[in-house]
């Protein structure tokens, strides 16, 4: 009950408010939405503790999955590493393992990401550019020698060619003799926002969709400890959504591959515990913190009320997180290192089951080892001289914070079912309702940059004139190309055709039926069948998706 004392002190509080001078700034969050001067009882008035806060490791989990947070396990610490030829990433790997982190996230270039072997045309200037360079099982086996796959947990930023990649990465396993059960990591195989934001995508929705359900039946069946999917906002937020607008996309991507896995005839409870999320942690800190912990809650909820899920493991929403890239600047790149530092503080307080910290220089290039390494002691000295994982959830209760997580979970709601009404996601993708709704809040917030409401130090307030950036850059030779160019050639002059050829009527014959298409990919993957031979083979049977133009 709120005392009317209370309530004219507030009243007076806020006329007073009205009438003093403001510094010029506009006060909002990075996503436009108007902030109050002052938080208070009356502004959480309405919430239940219990039934909509409640305690950490308690339905529905606002507060965190995990009853004692970070005092059970300190989050994974991951460094997005992927360039060069696969002895040089796997050289990388080995740096960053010796410095302490505790698994591997894989960085693919932008012709691996799009399923093109490095000898390809399309290829040529690209190879090993953004990411590590993979065409086949051959340059897997090499980008992880001597890291023993049952020991470390692997993450993969790969989507449309994904089963390939994962198809790799399980033979590479095997050839290690390692039991699958014994895998542990994640894909993020988010098709859905690739359509919506990244455009990296190669067949239509629907057998995208049903390739992504293939996996995740497999590795239920499988490779139980693996996440075959790492549903994405981190693309929606770079591509310049709102935090809202990402939380919304990326629950309605998840939903839908749940809905997809129930109507193939998937128990939820046994596929459910392995699907994982990926957020963007942005610069706005409470409003990301409230974003995390609005997220746990709706999921929760429409997992145990709508699907039906028993195990409360399916009610879990498990996320990695990574520090916003759209975020740094080429100007006065140091400025990088406090701006990440902020971003991974918020994604620890939302409570992250893993984190990526990006690099200072990461605008101008592929991170150096020293900005590497920076990045991966900021996360070090939150874990271990802040404190701030002594408590868990220790902003529950804030007045500001527990009413910007309900405002968040109610503006969700609201735009599950817009796209409801426009028929679920595939068909809201296909009329560009995510893609113009991105657009018009990236539209926004450039013009308040531009007119300086909202400020970037370095970029349009605190510019240094003649500023001299002495930053040490990654320089990729054109050597890799060729090594990889001759690596192919090699391949495909040892390699037996005719068991090649007998892989690739497999899975052709895979794709027009309705069979599981992973044990013929990894049974390809043995026979040194390249990623650009398994696209292109289903290139023949889905076709290629063409985006139509949204304005």
């Amino acid at each position: 009950m709120i005392s009317e004392e209370y309530k004219n002190r507030k009243s007076a509080f806020e006329e007073k408010n009205k009438t003093l001078r403001t510094n010029g700034m506009k006060f909002t969050s990075v996503s436009g939405e108007d902030v109050k001067i002052l938080y208070g009882p009356d502004d959480i008035e309405n919430i239940n503790f219990l039934s909509e806060i409640g305690f950490p490791g308690e339905y529905p989990y606002t507060r965190g999955i995990h009853s004692n947070g970070y005092r059970g396990r300190i989050w994974t610490m991951r460094q997005f590493a992927g360039f060069g030829t696969p002895e040089d990433t796997n050289q990388r790997f080995h740096y960053l393992l010796n410095h302490g982190q505790t698994g591997l996230s894989v960085a693919f270039d932008l012709p691996t990401l799009m399923g093109w072997d490095a000898d390809a045309p399309l290829s040529e200037g690209e190879v090993g550019i953004c990411g590590v360079s993979i065409s086949s099982l051959q340059d897997m086996e090499v980008l992880f020698d001597k890291i023993p796959l049952d020991k470390v947990s692997t993450s993969m930023t790969i989507n449309s060619p994904a089963a390939m990649i994962f198809a790799f990465y399980l033979a590479v396993a095997q050839k290690q003799n390692v039991d699958l059960k014994n895998l542990r990591g994640t894909l993020q195989n988010d098709i859905l926002k690739e359509y919506i934001a990244q455009k990296e995508y190669i067949y239509p929705p629907t057998p995208s969709m049903r390739i992504i359900v293939d996996m995740i039946e497999y590795c239920t069946k499988e490779v139980p400890q693996w996440n075959p999917v790492s549903v994405s906002g981190y693309h929606i937020r770079e591509a310049g959504s709102t935090a809202v607008q990402e939380l919304a996309y990326t629950l309605a991507d998840g939903f839908a591959y749940i809905e997809a896995c129930i109507e193939r005839g998937m128990d939820v409870d046994e596929f459910a515990p392995r699907i994982s999320f990926f957020f963007n942690s942005h610069l706005d800190f409470f409003e990301e913190i409230a974003k995390y912990r609005a997220a746990r809650k709706i999921y929760a909820k429409r997992m145990r009320e709508r699907y039906g899920a028993k195990n409360p493991r399916s009610w879990w929403l498990r996320f990695h997180s990574q520090t916003a890239g759209c975020t740094l600047t080429a100007q006065q790149p140091e400025n990088n290192i406090i701006r990440t530092a902020f971003q991974a503080l918020a994604a620890v307080l939302g409570g992250t089951q893993s984190l990526h910290t990006n690099s200072m220089d990461e605008t101008l290039a592929l991170p150096s080892e020293k900005a590497v390494k920076i990045a991966l002691r900021t996360q070090q000295l939150i874990a271990y001289e802040t404190g701030v994982i002594n408590t868990v959830d220790p902003l529950g209760g804030s007045y500001y914070v527990e009413a910007l997580t309900d405002k968040m979970e109610k503006q969700a709601n609201e735009i599950f079912e817009q796209i409801d009404s426009i028929g679920g996601v595939i068909p809201a993708i296909e009329a560009g309702y995510f893609q113009k709704e991105i657009a018009d809040s990236a539209y926004r917030y450039q013009k308040e940059v531009e007119r300086k409401e909202k400020f970037i130090v370095g970029v349009n307030e605190f510019v240094e004139q003649d500023e001299k950036i002495d930053i040490p850059i990654l320089y990729i030779s054109p050597e890799v190309e060729k090594k990889q160019k001759q690596r192919m050639a090699d391949l495909r002059q040892s390699r037996n055709e005719k068991v090649v050829k007998e892989s690739l009527r497999e899975i052709r014959e895979a794709a027009i039926g309705n069979q599981n298409l992973m044990p013929v990919l990894i049974k390809a993957a043995h026979n040194y069948v390249t990623l650009g031979e398994m696209t292109g083979e289903l290139k023949e049977v889905f076709g290629i998706y063409e985006e139509s133009a949204v304005f």
